[in-house]
C-alpha cells in the first residue's frame, strides 16, 4: 500500500445500506492488498491475508484493478453486472460498485475521494457530508492546515524543520559482521518501499536449522505466530517464557505443538508482569540472542515501529572454555531469575542437555557488541542492587567515558505506556540515565529528559486509527499530571516514513544533535514496575517486572565507537581510531516540545472525533487472530 488516501472500502450490511459499526478500509494511490487481519473486521479463515488486491488506475481513483490474489473466490457488483471471479482473475471497478470478499459476505462498497469529500455520501446526508469533507481534508492537510507539512513531509520521506535527511533510512545498509553494533526496525505493513530498507520480519529472525528456542515474551498468539513464521513450527524443542493471563493460557494449552513447553514465571510482587521479549535460538552452530519490542502477535509485527537487535555466537571450545564475561554474567543472572522447570533434549550430533540457565554457559559471548541490562521482580538490596533495573543501568554506564560534548546533554525517553509517576523518582531515574565520565574523568553532569509521545491526533490519523491507542495504554491519570507538561515531545518519524507507525517501540538515549552517547532498546516503558524505584533511604531497589534491555555506548574496547542517527551528515573517515555506527533511531531528533494545541493520548478518554476509519473512541480492538471465547 502507497502513502496518499484515495478511497475506501465502505462496509455494508446485507440490505446493502452502510454498516458504520464496521470500520472503513483504507485506500491508497498505487497497490493495495486486503485480506485477512488487513482490517478488524476482516479476522475469517476463509478469507486469505493476501485476499485481493486494488490498485487505483486513474488519477482521480474513479476507477481501480481489482485481482483475486487468494483461493476463494469474490463476487463484484458493477450497475446491473454481478460476477464471481475466481484466483487471479481480473476486473476494473469503479466508484460505487459493490465488492463481496466471501460471496454473500464482508460486503463493502468501493468509494474514492473526490476533492475534499467522498464523491457519494450516504442517505444525501448533508451534515454527514460536512463531516466527511473535513475528515478527508484533515488526514491530507492536518487539522486547521497546522499538519500539512508533516504528512507531506512523511509521504516525500522529508523532515519538517529540514533537520532531517530525504528518505534517510533508504540510505541505511549495514553490512552482516557489523549488525550486532546496531538494531534495526521491523518492517510495517503498507509503507513505501524506502521505509522498510534493511527493516525486518519475523520469518528474518526465526530462521535456518534451530535445535531449541527460547521464546520470552509477554503475550502470545499461536494461531497468528506459527502460520506468520512456518519454521517455528518445525523446532523440535520451544520453551515459551509467557505473561499471559489464565484465560489465554489455557487457550494456549490446548493449542499449543505438544514438543512445547509453556512457563509463567513467578511474580512475587503485586501488579508485576512478565513483560520481557527475547530470543534464545540454539543452532548446531551456536546461538542466536535476540532482543526486540515486539509481542508476539499479528498489530505488533505489520502495523507499529518496532525495534529488535541480535548477535551470533559461536558453542565455546570444550577442550579450552574461555571464561565468562558482562554479557554472559548478565545473561546467567536474568535466566537464573525466570526458574524454569528444567528438563532434557537431545540435540542431533551434539548429545543430550538439561536446559537450564546453566546451559547457556556452553556458548563464547565475548565478542558481544551490547550490554544486557535487564530488570527482575523482587527487593533487591547490597550488591544485587545493582544487578537490575535503573541501577544496573546506572553501573554500566559509570564504568563509561564519554566525548566531552556530552557533558549536561539532554536526554529521550521514547516509549507505549507511562505509569503512576511523581517528581522524586523522574529525579531518581534521570540521575541514573546521566551517569557517565568525560575524557578527563569529570561526571558527565545531569541531563533533561524530554518524553516522546504520540498526541491525540498522532492516534486518530495513525495506521491503525484510534485502534493503535490500544497499545498505548496509559490512563489519564497517569498522562495528567501537572508536572510532566514539561516534559512532552512529540512522535516525529517523517526521516524513517513512520509518523503514522505509533511506537510501541521503547528506547532511552542521550544524544548532543545528532550523535549519541549511549542507546538503550528495551521492553520497559517508563514506570517504577519496569525500571525499579529506591526505597529504604536508597539501601532497597524493588522492581515488580521483568524487562530486557540491550545497550549500545560508544565505549567499545580501545577503538571508540561513535554511535549517530540516520540523519548524521558528518565525514566517516575523519578519525581512525573511531567507527561510526548508524542507529536506525525512527524518531528525530532532537525532540519537538509539545504546542499549546497538542494533548496527550491517553486510552481512557471519550474521542468522538472520527479516524481514518471512520470510527469513534473507545471501541473493542481484537488483538488475537482467533475469538478465545469461542475456541
Amino acid at each position: 500500500m502507497a502513502d496518499l488516501l484515495v478511497g475506501h472500502l465502505v462496509p455494508l450490511s446485507n440490505h446493502v445500506q452502510e454498516d458504520a459499526s464496521i470500520p472503513k478500509i483504507p485506500l491508497s494511490r498505487g497497490r493495495n492488498s486486503i485480506g485477512r487481519n488487513s482490517a478488524p473486521s476482516l479476522t475469517d479463515k476463509r478469507l486469505s491475508r493476501n485476499h485481493l488486491s486494488l490498485t487505483a488506475a486513474a488519477a482521480d481513483a474513479s476507477s481501480a484493478d481489482l485481482v483475486v490474489e487468494g483461493s476463494n473466490p469474490v463476487v463484484v457488483t458493477s450497475g446491473n453486472d454481478r460476477k464471481k471471479l475466481y484466483h487471479k482473475e481480473s476486473m476494473t471497478i469503479r466508484d460505487g460498485d459493490i465488492i463481496e470478499l466471501i460471496p454473500g459476505q464482508y460486503i463493502f462498497q468501493y468509494r474514492k475521494l473526490c476533492g475534499d469529500s467522498y464523491e457519494k455520501c450516504s442517505n444525501g446526508d448533508e451534515k454527514a457530508e460536512e463531516s466527511s469533507r473535513k475528515r478527508s481534508h484533515q488526514l491530507e492537510c492536518g487539522e486547521n492546515g497546522s499538519n500539512s507539512k508533516r504528512f507531506k513531509g512523511e509521504v516525500e520521506g522529508k523532515s519538517d524543520d529540514g533537520g532531517g535527511r530525504v528518505e534517510a533510512i533508504r540510505h541505511f545498509r549495514v553490512p552482516n559482521e557489523k549488525l550486532p553494533h546496531t538494531f534495526r526496525l521491523l518492517n510495517v505493513q503498507g509503507l513505501p518501499p524506502w521505509a522498510n530498507t534493511s527493516c525486518v520480519s519475523i520469518k528474518d529472525v526465526i530462521q535456518g536449522d534451530i535445535l531449541f528456542a527460547v521464546l520470552s515474551n509477554y503475550m502470545v498468539d499461536l494461531d497468528w505466530l506459527i502460520p506468520a513464521c512456518p519454521t517455528v513450527a518445525k523446532i523440535p524443542h520451544v520453551l515459551v517464557v509467557h505473561g499471559e493471563g489464565d484465560g489465554t493460557l489455557d487457550y494456549m494449552k490446548r493449542k499449543k505443538p505438544a514438543n512445547w513447553i509453556l512457563h509463567k514465571p513467578p511474580l512475587p510482587i503485586s501488579f508485576g508482569t512478565h513483560h520481557s521479549k527475547a530470543m534464545l535460538l540454539v543452532y548446531p552452530r551456536g546461538v542466536r540472542i535476540i532482543v526486540h519490542t515486539a509481542n508476539l502477535i499479528f498489530v505488533d509485527w505489520n502495523n507499529k515501529s518496532q525495534g529488535l537487535w541480535m548477535q551470533d555466537f559461536p558453542w565455546k571450545d570444550q577442550s579450552n572454555p574461555s571464561k565468562g564475561c558482562g554479557f554472559e554474567h548478565d545473561l546467567i543472572d536474568y535466566l537464573s531469575a525466570l526458574k524454569w522447570p528444567e528438563f532434557s533434549v537431545n540435540l542431533p550430533t551434539l548429545g543430550t542437555f538439561n536446559i537450564n540457565p546453566g546451559f547457556f554457559k556452553k556458548f563464547d559471548y565475548s565478542s558481544a557488541a551490547v550490554r544486557l541490562i535487564a530488570s527482575v521482580p523482587g527487593y533487591h538490596t547490597g550488591n544485587n542492587m545493582k544487578k537490575w533495573g535503573h541501577m544496573k543501568l546506572r553501573t554500566v554506564l559509570q564504568e563509561c567515558t564519554f566525548d566531552k560534548e556530552f557533558r549536561k546533554s539532554p536526554l529521550a525517553y521514547q516509549f507505549s505506556s507511562l505509569g503512576s509517576l511523581d517528581e522524586k523518582w523522574m529525579a531518581e531515574l534521570a540521575h541514573s540515565m546521566s551517569s557517565g565520565f568525560s575524557d578527563d574523568k569529570t561526571p558527565l553532569g545531569p541531563g533533561e529528559p524530554r518524553i516522546i509521545w504520540p498526541t491525540v491526533e498522532d492516534v486518530r490519523c495513525s495506521i491503525e486509527g484510534y485502534a493503535a491507542g490500544n497499545a498505548v495504554p496509559s490512563p489519564a491519570k497517569n498522562v495528567d499530571k501537572d508536572f510532566l507538561k514539561k516534559y512532552w515531545a512529540r512522535w516525529k518519524a517523517s526521516h524513517t516514513g513512520r509518523c503514522r507507525a505509533m511506537p510501541h517501540i521503547k528506547t532511552f538515549t542521550r544524544y548532543s544533535g545528532q550523535k549519541l552517547a549511549w542507546f538503550l532498546l528495551t521492553s520497559a516503558n517508563l514506570s517504577k514496575a519496569a525500571w525499579g524505584a529506591l526505597q529504604k533511604n536508597n539501601s532497597q531497589l524493588m522492581i515488580r517486572s521483568y524487562e530486557d534491555k540491550s545497550e549500545e555506548s560508544d565505549n567499545a574496547g580501545s577503538r571508540r565507537n561513535k554511535l549517530v542517527t540516520l540523519n548524521w551528515q558528518g565525514n566517516r573517515n575523519t578519525d581512525s581510531s573511531s567507527e561510526v555506527i548508524t542507529l536506525p533511531v525512527p524518531y528525530e531528533l532532537p525532540p519537538q516540545p509539545y504546542t499549546t494545541q497538542d494533548v496527550p493520548w491517553s486510552w481512557d478518554r471519550r474521542y468522538t472525533k472520527k479516524d481514518v476509519y471512520g470510527q469513534v473512541w473507545p471501541r473493542q480492538v481484537q488483538l488475537y487472530a482467533a475469538a478465545l471465547q469461542d475456541s
